[in-house]
């Protein structure tokens, strides 16, 4: 609906003129008429103004203005996503006079899903209010919602797909300094964004239709300033800013020092602005040195408000040459004053004194607290429409009559089900796809069925599970997960099972249930958990394990008092646990994804060999001819692909990627998310890849390693780690290619060189930096778990006791 026809092409695209009888074009973009959108929109009336006015200032998209929709009660867009992610919604304003509606007076709130945009807005001139946001579902609904007595009113409405790489999700911080995370998730308000030095910058000369205004009337001090103009020039490197991130016409404009020949000059260039208190702010600064002759002439500072954000920035060796756009990223504090500026200045170090900026955008950030960009708003209820009554009722009571029925059959199917259960006793064996099985003595029967193929998947009776755990008794229970309880248990023939009993209030519920039964029905594989049974009687959801002698490694690298793994050791779980999901990645037609990869979800034997576990979250693949399945975001914080979060495109390099972060977990000692350290160290995969890239990875690693990794083997575990969390999926390494790192490392590490001094293992990797080595490696809040020994037999080369999933509830999705 509407289209673009340059530039980036947007996957979504809705350009709607409210209240206008015939599509309107501005520039390379077409808004379609009122009546073509209503399908879309849910209001109590329709009432479409024309104003009939030439008052409104000419401009590019001022046709806009000449009509608006009129909402005198709760009322909603309706848009149908096709691709999720980031979205812009362009809000178009201009108060007229249409019959009794004096829209100067109109006072609304606007929501897009339930994040407030405005409260009790009433624009007093031709405004657009853009934003963007994070789509995550199907559908955005953009509602208007009067307050009082009075109504509401809009003149035209963007939502428009944003390109993914525009928003990346880290961003310096400042005041204090450190990193900010997590900016794909939020929404934003754009409140400035201008062209320094040069004129406006309409919708149709931008890429992705947006606005650059000149900076002039944001002087601080006009006279300080001066522009410079050398658009051809401009030249966008890549791997860095691109004509999305702002055109040419910004990047070959700018406002610089005006110094003159006056090389003693030491002022600042300074723009002031207004802004809302209580709110973080996302600033992005546009560079490029169209003013330079040579390289490394230009050094300067910049500043926001009191805070030197960037001290002596050399633009020509940050981008390898002259008239090289680049932008950089900050987000501030939470702002308690109703004002705040950005200021370039002059660096000591500098030949001569000069600074420039050539673009500027501000953006709002949402109180994640209160879900609000604006003050606080009550979000309205939508009242049933009076014709549909009669239908809603019908409905409702046609329903209850089935659900009745519905019922009646269901009990005496249960009670005639029951009735068979209680006389035979016997454990039912479900076929999947056929296979061969063995025979298990048991109390209940003499000949029990139990498979040792891997399409055979058993439903045991609850007495035989309430036996086996001495009636669920507490004091038995190892573990407690999103899904449930875990409790040990035995059966009358010594075996020694987990069993996984689900909690009726758990959101993770049937579905997580009926997808581990279907997966691991299906699998059998030395290196992933097996499903002995589960039981559904009684509104149960029960599944059984095997169970594991040594549990998650997660005990094992902290929040336990276990005995420290070796390094050895550690690259052969590693190893174990890639061989389970390339197993699932490449073991059937479609690969299986199993989107929840962490240390807690990979289980150690009683020789410490590795079984991935907890396949609730496991999704099938994409088709042949397809490159990811769209899908609802989970999986587990600090290990979660931030491109799957940001897309909601699900591959198998989701699972490299929380793959690459147990390994460095594995090596440092800690967990993936730790609130209690110094902000630059709360993210493991951020704080391990910073000293990775430096090539000081030896500065970070668990203490009890210190001396004993050899230095070859180190490099190639950390290459193969930092290639796992590669920021696109693309250029990340399959699980197979990760099995052949991991295991040449184990090669490096155990090879014997004679006369070799990297052999003596006090000299292979240096001591802990005590800048780094001082955090806590043990977590509180995890539950130390111990497993018994077993010693059941060995009926297919995989021992038939290990176990299960999620003991751990400090890392529940």
């Amino acid at each position: 609906m509407g289209y673009c026809s340059r530039g980036f092409s947007p996957v979504d695209k809705f350009y709607i003129s409210c209240g206008s009888s015939r599509d309107v074009t501005v520039g390379h973009f077409t808004y379609v008429a009122d009546k073509s959108a209503s399908r879309l929109l849910t209001t109590p009336q329709d009432i479409l103004a024309d104003s009939n006015l030439n008052s409104i200032t000419p401009s590019v998209d001022a046709q806009l203005f000449s009509t608006a929709r009129v909402f005198t009660g709760p009322s909603k867009y309706t848009f149908s996503i096709q691709q999720r992610g980031r979205h812009w919604i362009r809000l178009h304003f201009y108060p007229f006079v249409y019959q009794n509606y004096d829209m100067n007076t109109a006072s609304f709130s606007v929501f897009a899903q339930k994040t407030t945009l405005l409260s009790d807005f009433s624009p007093k001139n031709a405004t657009v209010k853009e934003f963007s946001v994070n789509v995550a579902a199907g559908e955005l609904d953009v509602t208007f919602s009067p307050s009082g007595n009075s109504f509401a009113y809009i003149n035209a409405l963007e939502v428009v797909s944003v390109p993914d790489s525009l928003i990346t999700n880290d961003a310096a911080l400042f005041n204090p300094s450190g990193t900010f995370s997590g900016l794909v998730a939020l929404s934003f308000e754009t409140v400035a964004r201008l062209n320094m030095g040069g004129p406006l910058v309409s919708l149709v000369n931008d890429t992705l239709g947006r606005t650059w205004v000149p900076d002039r009337s944001f002087l601080v001090q006009s006279n300080l300033a001066t522009n410079a103009s050398n658009i051809p020039s401009v030249l966008y490197p890549g791997g860095g800013a691109t004509s999305d991130s702002a055109p040419q016409t910004v990047y070959g404009t700018c406002t610089k020092m005006n110094s003159g020949d006056d090389p003693r000059s030491n002022f600042n260039v300074t723009w002031s602005f207004k802004v809302d208190p209580g709110f973080q702010y996302l600033f992005r600064l546009h560079f490029c040195d169209i003013v330079s002759t040579s390289a490394n002439q230009l050094v300067f500072n910049v500043y926001i408000d009191s805070s030197n954000v960037i001290q002596d920035l050399q633009l020509s060796s940050r981008t390898g040459g002259l008239a090289r756009a680049y932008y950089l990223d900050f987000v501030s504090a939470v702002v308690v004053k109703n004002y705040i500026s950005v200021s370039v200045g002059p660096s000591p170090i500098s030949a001569y004194p000069d600074a420039l900026l050539n673009g500027l955008e501000i953006m709002k950030l949402a109180n994640t607290k209160d879900n609000t960009l604006a003050g606080a708003s009550t979000f309205p209820s939508f009242p049933k429409s009076k014709k549909n009554v009669g239908i809603i009722v019908a409905v409702c009571v046609g329903a209850a009559i089935v659900l009745i029925l519905a019922g009646v059959l269901l009990f005496l199917h249960r009670r005639r089900k029951q009735k068979r259960l209680a006389q035979s006793k016997t454990w039912v064996p479900i076929s999947l796809n056929g296979g061969n099985s063995l025979t298990m003595g048991s109390k209940y029967s003499t000949a029990t069925t139990v498979s040792n193929g891997s399409n055979l998947s058993y439903r045991i009776p609850f007495a035989a599970v309430q036996e086996a755990t001495n009636n669920f008794d507490e004091s038995w229970v190892i573990g407690i997960g999103g899904f449930g309880k875990v409790y040990k248990g035995v059966f009358s023939d010594g075996t020694k099972i987990a069993v996984k009993r689900g909690n009726p209030k758990s959101q993770q519920g049937l579905a997580e249930f009926q997808t581990e039964i279907e997966m691991l029905s299906q699998f059998r594989h030395r290196h992933l958990v097996s499903l002995i049974g589960y039981c559904d009687e009684k509104n149960e959801m029960i599944l059984v394990y095997e169970y594991m002698e040594n549990g998650t490694l997660k005990s094992h690298l902290y929040g336990s008092n276990l005995p420290s793994l070796s390094w050895k050791e550690r690259l052969e779980i590693c190893i174990g646990s890639a061989r389970g999901l390339h197993y699932l990645h490449t073991g059937y037609a479609k690969a299986v994804i199993h989107r929840d990869v962490k240390s807690a979800n990979i289980l150690l034997d009683e020789n410490f060999m590795a079984k991935v576990a907890d396949f609730g979250l496991s999704k099938t693949g994409p088709e042949i001819d397809q490159t990811h399945v769209s899908t609802a975001v989970k999986g587990s914080f600090g290990y979660l692909d931030p491109e799957y979060f940001r897309r909601q495109q699900l591959t198998e390099k989701s699972d490299v990627y929380s793959f690459g972060v147990v390994l460095f977990e594995v090596l440092c000692a800690r967990p993936v998310i730790d609130p209690s350290l110094p902000r630059e160290m709360v993210n493991l995969a951020e704080w391990a890849m910073k000293w990775q890239k430096k090539g000081q990875l030896d500065q970070i690693i668990d203490a009890n390693l210190v001396g004993k990794i050899k230095p070859d083997s180190l490099r190639k575990f950390g290459e193969t780690a930092e290639k796992c969390l590669a920021d696109y999926g693309v250029d990340r390494p399959s699980m197979g290619d990760i099995l052949w790192n991991l295991e040449y490392a184990l090669q490096l590490q155990e090879t014997v060189i004679p006369d070799d001094p990297e052999e003596n293992s006090t000299n292979a990797i240096g001591q802990l930096s005590p800048e780094v080595g001082g955090f806590s490696r043990v977590d509180s809040r995890a539950n130390s778990t111990h497993f018994e020994h077993s010693n059941v037999d060995d009926l297919s080369g995989v021992s038939m006791s290990r176990v299960f999933s999620q003991l751990v509830n400090s890392e529940g999705r």
